[in-house]
């Protein structure tokens, strides 16, 4: 139902390859561990799950693949958003038959809507399923904002668009969020490394890529925030924070498949052009955070 509220700690999963081909048991043992590590949900084909170079069947088949693999255990919201509202609307359909809990929404890139466009493309997403839509915010890839105003208004005309993936980097924008949504909007932070300030003013958890990498340290970071133990959560974000920075030396998926390689939790760091491997020095760096952090 729209009404269901996702928080915690929710994954951006990756979407392992081997051959050019996505390597769907590396997929399905991802999805048991991040259960088992404890997360409270899970995004597949989204930004790290590479969904820009997925056609249509593989975005679909990576779908159903995840709901098929948490069985019900942790809700799953899709990544189904597109710069083109009619591709949208048709993922958004194929999700929802395919059992999805909810879908996450990214801004339409590279067209520029105006806040009168982005509000339209949103409703249709919204009209075409009764799942949640999450939105989510990320100009430093889309471009442009999703206005507080534009979201206050989808908020008030359609019920199940009622969380949001924020990455616009700006606690103020979530406060302004908060003062103008209220708790009907649940706020998610769509960067690591802000989520403990994200929680301070309101967010309720984060959608994460590091927790593909380290789930149970992401988990007891928001769960310590959730219970207002900032101490607790301050010093497991202290931890983390060289992780997460080096997690994103380079863009967004190549560095967590790297790691993910190195200590075995997928075979391959394979990506698909135009996105390709590390540099050396870059790679050399972050596996040596890695170590430094997953056998500490």
């Amino acid at each position: 139902m729209p009404s269901r509220r996702f928080t915690g700690v929710i994954t951006a999963l990756v979407t392992p390859f081997k051959n050019g081909s996505v390597a769907f048991d590396d997929l399905r043992r991802l999805v048991d561990a991040q259960i088992a590590a404890g997360v409270s949900g899970l995004v597949p084909v989204g930004t790290t799950g590479e969904s820009p170079t997925l056609d249509h069947n593989e975005h679909i088949e990576v779908i159903r693949a995840v709901i098929e693999a948490a069985r019900g255990r942790v809700p799953v919201i899709a990544g189904t958003g597109s710069n083109s509202t009619s591709e949208a609307v048709s993922l958004t359909k194929k999700a929802h038959e395919a059992g999805a809990d909810g879908v996450l929404q990214v801004a339409p890139y590279y067209n520029k809507p105006t806040q009168e466009g982005l509000y339209r493309h949103f409703a249709a997403v919204a009209e075409s399923t009764d799942k949640t839509v999450m939105l989510y915010s990320i100009p430093g890839r889309s471009v442009i904002e999703i206005g507080v105003p534009t979201v206050e208004r989808l908020l008030s005309s359609h019920a199940n668009v009622n969380h949001i993936k924020e990455a616009g980097g700006s606690c103020d924008r979530v406060d302004q969020l908060r003062q103008a949504c209220g708790g009907a909007l649940t706020i998610l932070s769509g960067d690591d490394a802000l989520t403990l300030p994200f929680m301070s003013v309101g967010a309720a958890g984060v959608v994460s890529v590091a927790s593909n990498l380290v789930p149970e340290a992401l988990v007891r970071l928001v769960a310590a925030a959730a219970r207002n133990d900032f101490g607790a959560a301050l010093r497991e974000h202290h931890r983390l924070y060289p992780l997460i920075k080096a997690l994103f030396v380079e863009p967004n998926p190549a560095p967590v498949k790297t790691a993910m390689a190195h200590v075995g939790i997928i075979s391959s760091a394979e990506l698909r052009l135009p996105l390709c491997e590390m540099t050396a020095a870059n790679r050399a760096m972050l596996l040596s955070t890695v170590d430094g952090i997953t056998k500490n």
